[in-house]
């Protein structure tokens, strides 16, 4: 009777252990795992010039200065759409109006600064949807009255297909790098284990923007040269492989 009662009790315990028990499994890889980072660029013609282009004028009070800045402006404008350039495409990037003083020594007597007058400036972002008229369209905007110009810098404005090709190329020579790292450390082959992507579509370097100024003089019958090259989207693959047997 006891060894029945005993044999209960013993049950009895077990029975909520097996009950309540949770089992967590975590299957770590625990083949060899290399790590690659992979960047492919492709190049192609850009089809997007950027310029940033406007107008400053000088007046002795804030308001005149603002005044003949709008007029030069409304004139700067009206030449880039005359020439087929979409409102959609021309952009305000600044306004500005700054007070400008003389400090120089006059005679090698220091004297305070010497009020000029006022300096208004209205600068522009226009894209050129026809690079090969950005030239051209350049001595528009300077015969419309344009006094500085930056530029231009070069874009694809539909980097899709060139990113998908870096992909693929990309890809491929991760794969190529780790089978080669299986066969050379004495493993079968490489298994694809996760892949994160970067990239940057469609634009060259961003340049060191440079500001010109210009005086308007005797038409030419010449454009200002511009080359556009070529410009690259790139690409960069981080994926994990393990090495198998």
């Amino acid at each position: 009777m006891k060894s029945a009662l005993a044999l209960m009790a013993l049950g009895a315990a077990a029975l909520p252990v097996a009950a309540i028990a949770q089992t967590s499994v975590t299957i770590a890889e625990t083949a060899p795992v290399v790590t690659l980072n992979v960047t492919e660029t492709v190049e192609a013609a850009p089809d997007i010039a950027t310029v940033g282009t406007g107008v400053q004028t000088r007046a002795p009070t804030a308001q005149q200065a603002m005044t003949d800045n709008a007029a030069k402006m409304d004139s700067l404008i009206g030449a880039l759409t005359k020439a087929g350039i979409a409102r959609k495409d021309i952009q305000t990037s600044g306004i500005n109006l700054n007070a400008q003083y003389d400090y120089t020594n006059r005679d090698g007597v220091e004297a305070g600064p010497r009020f000029l007058g006022y300096e208004a400036s209205n600068q522009l972002s226009v894209k050129l949807r026809d690079v090969k008229r950005v030239g051209s369209l350049l001595d528009t905007m300077v015969k419309a009255g344009a006094t500085n110009i930056n530029g231009p810098s070069f874009s694809v404005n539909d980097p899709a297909p060139m990113l998908a090709q870096a992909r693929v190329t990309a890809l491929k020579s991760a794969k190529t790098q780790a089978d080669f790292y299986a066969q050379a450390a004495g493993f079968r082959s490489a298994r694809l284990l996760s892949i994160s992507e970067s990239n940057s579509g469609g634009n060259p370097p961003m340049p060191m923007m440079q500001s010109a100024r210009f005086k308007v003089e005797a038409a030419s019958d010449v454009p200002t040269p511009v080359e556009p090259g070529q410009v690259g989207s790139s690409v960069t693959l981080s994926v994990q492989y393990a090495l198998e047997r």
